[in-house]
Parts: C-alpha cells; structure tokens; sequence
C-alpha cells in the first residue's frame, strides 16, 4: 500500500481544506494510505502584528515548501491566496481544486449592511486591500487590525465595539458559517485577493507520480482564471500585504479578469478590464493597463 503523507498548516480552516483534499484523494484511490502532516507557519505563531509589517514571502507556506523540498511530505495543501506568484525552484502548483465563492464577505455584530453602518463605524480587518476599497467607498468608516484564526476573529467581534468584520467568503461557507454572512459584498466594492477561494495542491516538481494521482482534481476555469490574476500581480510585483485586488471569471474559455490597485487611505483607486483566451497574456495586458493609470506610482508609495 503506498503511503501519501499531505502537509498542511494546523488552522481550523487549513485542516478542513487539507481533509477535503485527502478525502477526495480517498474516494479516487481507496488503495492509498493517506495521512496530514499539519504544520505551524511564520504567520501562525505572529498574531500581534499586522502582516504589512512583517513582509508576506513565504508566511503562510515557507515552512510547508520546505518540507516538500526535503521529501518530508509528498503534497501540501494552501489556500491558493497564500502562496507566492513566484515559487521556489523546484515546486510546482500540481493542481488548482474548483473554486467557491470568490468575494468577501461582511459579518455585522446586529445585522447591518456595509451601506447602512452609522458614520465612523469600526470594522476589523487587517488587510490593505480590504481597507484601501472601503475606504474608497466609504470615507468615513475607522478600521482596526485583527488577526487570528476564524473563530477568533469571530470572538474579537463579539467582545469589542466593532461593527463588523470582513472575511473571505469561502473560508466562511466552508466552516458552514454562512447564517453570520450579513451580504457578500459586491465586486464593485471590493475585488477580491489573488486566487482567493481556491484550493492549491503543491507538490515538487520531479514527483511525477504525485502529479499524476492529482490530475482529477484540478478544475481548468478555475486554473485559467487564477493564472491570469497571478499573472497581474506577478506583473506587478505585488504580494498579498498591498493594495491589489483580481477576480476573473471563465466563459467557454474567455478570460474576464477585473483588476485594482489603490492608495492605502483609499482615495486614489484604479480599475481595468480585460478579456482574452491566454491567461497569462490577460493577466500581464491587466497589469500593464494599471501601470499606465500610474499603478506603479501608488505601489511604490506603499513600498
């Protein structure tokens, strides 16, 4: 019987999606003998600090890397938003599971919607991306970082004076959370982070036995449309802890890719929309469009 060992950070979350991987594994090969090797990251173990403030290569995933680069594990299991445009030698992304639902949700503490919260209102996120676009849309909301696991983001609402917090919308569904989702908030308020919703399956490269048993796993709209937002931000040089936002969408092999950059108080904010077949092309003609609004000037600003 062979032996697949899948590594995974130790979060509620990051278990559930390493679990679904395995199970799913499971159900194609029930020969195998599949086990998770749950791992602590960087950005686990720093909770006191925003994660603008300690850089963002590698947070969530160095520690995982590198055990797949020792043979200490065969896969590792990542929420795709996580993991670095830029890989390090020797990995590949073996496949990009089917995605849910890609926007960010709001959770009020009475039920409120965004439009609706009183003027200086508080809510808890630690993303600039999220907090650059609210801003934009509403000038008058305060935010305050928050960092942790779901569930302790949930706990910090309920104990504070916040209004609300702002959350990935397929983290929430998939801890079947979805009675606290007060409204997921519209693409034309918030575009989402990179690859967020999906589900990435790295593996090394010269593991082509692993490659292969992954083949039915992969979905090809969601690998086309989260290849052309990487492309974006790979174009752009950016990472998960500044200001850019990517959602494409996959009609019969068309690429719609809508991406944003912004200033981090929100009052500057540009947009573009391409469409294409390549995602790669897509993604880089999203970026250069950016750049040409003055992308460039705003990222070097936050850098």
């Amino acid at each position: 019987m062979k032996q697949i060992r899948i590594g995974t950070r130790d979060s509620i979350l990051a278990l559930w999606q390493a679990e679904w991987v395995r199970s799913r594994l499971a159900q194609i090969y029930p020969e195998l003998e599949i086990t998770l090797v749950p791992v602590k990251t960087k950005g686990d173990k720093i909770l006191d600090v925003p994660l603008a403030k300690i850089g963002d290569k590698g947070l969530f995933t160095k520690e995982l890397e590198s055990f797949l680069l020792r043979s200490e594990i065969d896969l590792a299991v990542h929420s795709l938003k996580d993991l670095s445009t830029n890989l390090p030698e020797g990995l590949e992304i073996a496949a990009y599971c089917e995605r849910e639902e890609p926007r960010d949700v709001f959770l009020s503490k009475d039920g409120s919607l965004l439009e609706h919260l009183p003027s200086g209102a508080v809510i808890g996120t630690s993303s600039l991306r999220r907090k650059a676009q609210l801003k934009h849309y509403r000038p008058d909301l305060q935010f305050v970082d928050l960092r942790g696991n779901l569930q302790t983001r949930w706990d910090k609402l309920q104990n504070s004076d916040m209004h609300g917090i702002v959350l990935a919308a397929a983290g929430v569904k998939r801890l079947g959370w979805e009675e606290r989702m007060t409204q997921i908030i519209h693409e034309d308020i918030m575009l989402s982070a990179v690859g967020q919703g999906s589900i990435a399956v790295e593996i090394a490269k010269e593991r082509r036995d692993i490659s292969h048993l992954l083949t039915q796993l992969n979905h090809m709209p969601t690998e086309l449309a989260v290849r052309a937002e990487r492309a974006l931000m790979r174009k752009l040089e950016g990472g998960c802890q500044v200001p850019i936002g990517a959602l494409a969408q996959v009609q019969s092999r068309e690429i719609e890719l809508r991406g944003m950059v912004a200033g981090i108080d929100g009052s500057r904010l540009l947009r573009v929309r391409v469409a294409g077949v390549s995602p790669e092309e897509v993604g880089e003609r999203a970026a250069l469009e950016l750049l040409r609004q003055g992308a460039g000037e705003i990222l070097a600003e936050i850098r």
